[in-house]
């Protein structure tokens, strides 16, 4: 079987399950199990601190896991990115009190608080940044006014949380992360399917399919409006000056697509949910 490792807890955890579901896969009912076999589908999942995801994939423990990419790199594991998941984004970015750090190479010699000292060193270490770095657990904004460091290395959203502790971002983005799915290596038995599976997740999340009926004089001005994924499906209608299109839209996209097509002259302009896609 297939073994998988699975975020036990935080938001990686519940949109891991809510994907994998929608892939088809069967999961744990009690939040307190550690381990569930779908043997439907052929599959193990163990269910580990995310932080502890990458170890345990790149040792060979386990075959394949999700876990974010701040968390792969910071690992220093042998496991290795094999696709992007698209949930859980976070961005790392550099942060100190307010006037005293403007770039980078002021960071020189200083101390520097994080919860990732395996990826904030690498960085640091290829820019030629030579710093002591501070490893904290969490709320590592504190670190600063503590006197535990002079500047911090941390996920930032709006940055509020570090302005509220007197901290201004500066230097170069560390890591845009996001949720992926690692492994040793992508060859093992069953890892292409569950690839295959969630990528059609993805697509289901991200398109919606859109059906209307347009004048054929107007097919091809309407087929550059919504070009697909790879081409419209068009089929004829009873009055043959019409014709019926069906394609895949962006799911962002698709209420200024759906304005378009009315204003070039399609009517029954219809938008449906996409449960699961193979491309």
């Amino acid at each position: 079987m297939l073994r998988v490792a699975i975020p036990n807890k935080g938001s990686l955890a519940e949109i891991s399950a809510e994907m994998l579901y929608e892939a088809g896969y069967t999961g744990r009912k009690d939040p307190r199990d550690l381990h569930y076999s779908d043997t439907r589908n052929g599959v193990e999942f163990f269910y580990l601190r995310p932080r502890d995801i990458a170890t345990y994939v790149g040792s060979g423990a386990l075959d394949v896991g999700i876990t974010g990419r701040d968390l792969l790199l910071d690992s220093h594991s042998e496991a290795k990115e094999i696709a992007e998941l698209s949930f859980g984004d976070s961005t790392f970015r550099f942060a100190g009190p307010a006037g005293t750090f403007a770039d980078l190479s002021d960071l020189a010699g200083k101390r520097v608080a994080t919860s990732y000292p395996g990826l904030v060193g690498t960085f640091l270490a290829q820019a030629g940044v030579q710093s002591h770095l501070v490893k904290l657990d969490g709320a590592v904004e504190s670190a600063v006014r503590l006197g535990v460091a002079d500047a911090v290395a941390d996920v930032v959203s709006t940055g509020s949380t570090l302005r509220k502790a007197g901290l201004d971002i500066f230097g170069p983005v560390i890591l845009e992360s996001t949720a992926v799915l690692i492994s040793r290596d992508a060859s093992i038995e069953g890892i292409s399917t569950l690839m295959r599976r969630l990528q059609g997740v993805l697509v289901a999340k991200q398109y919606v399919l859109m059906d209307y009926d347009v004048p054929k004089k107007f097919l091809d001005a309407a087929c550059a409006i919504a070009p697909g994924i790879e081409s419209p499906t068009v089929s004829p209608l009873h009055d043959p000056e019409w014709v019926a299109v069906r394609v895949m839209v962006p799911r962002a996209d698709r209420n200024d697509v759906m304005d378009k097509l009315y204003d070039l002259g399609a009517r029954a302009i219809l938008v449906s949910a996409i449960h699961a896609a193979r491309l």
